[in-house]
């Protein structure tokens, strides 16, 4: 089946994007139960790149279908979930990276690597970590899982919190998300 990719977020309204999003079928994570735990052999890098078996996955396809079955749980660890198996997945930092930003109607739009869009909120907050000299700012995505921004959309997130205010925090959904660290 062809894949055709959501268009630029630059050229979207805020409504065009909630269509966007409520358009991606994801499976039901949340209501499967699986019996079966086991090990996926899988990595998600730092960079964002998906491995399988020390191999890199290189068809997005792929990419987005394993992501679409990603979960975290509560004690950090991230699992692939289907409605019979829990495979736990190795993951180096977070398992998205957000890659575009825009802010719209008072909210904020995040692509992420797999062309999924998320608008910041309460539901999928905005949290800075590390050192003020080397921040590193994470979004929620979804089922517990984080995406990290990428230094272009960090850029881009100081832009919009500077044309905000004093560039010290965003406005997203009608939340006030801090961008120095904590």
């Amino acid at each position: 089946m062809p894949y055709d990719p959501p268009p630029q977020l630059a050229g979207l309204t805020l409504d065009q994007i909630a269509e966007a999003v409520a358009a991606r079928r994801l499976p039901p994570l949340d209501r499967w139960q699986p019996v079966e735990t086991g090990e996926s052999h899988m990595r998600i890098a730092a960079d964002g790149c998906w491995w399988h078996q020390g191999s890199l996955i290189t068809r997005p396809a792929m990419v987005r279908a394993f992501a679409s079955l990603l979960t975290c749980d509560a004690q950090g660890r991230h699992w692939l979930m289907t409605p019979h198996q829990k495979l736990a997945i190795e993951v180096e930092d977070a398992a998205f990276l957000a890659t575009d930003c825009v802010a719209e109607g008072g909210a904020l739009a995040f692509r992420l690597n797999t062309d999924d869009i998320v608008i910041a909120g309460a539901d999928h907050p905005l949290d800075v970590q590390g050192p003020e000299a080397a921040p590193r700012a994470y979004l929620g995505a979804r089922h517990g899982c984080r995406a990290r921004l990428d230094r272009s959309t960090w850029l881009q997130l100081a832009e919009i919190a500077l044309a905000q205010g004093d560039g010290s925090f965003v406005t997203s959904g009608g939340v006030r998300f801090a961008l120095l660290p904590e």
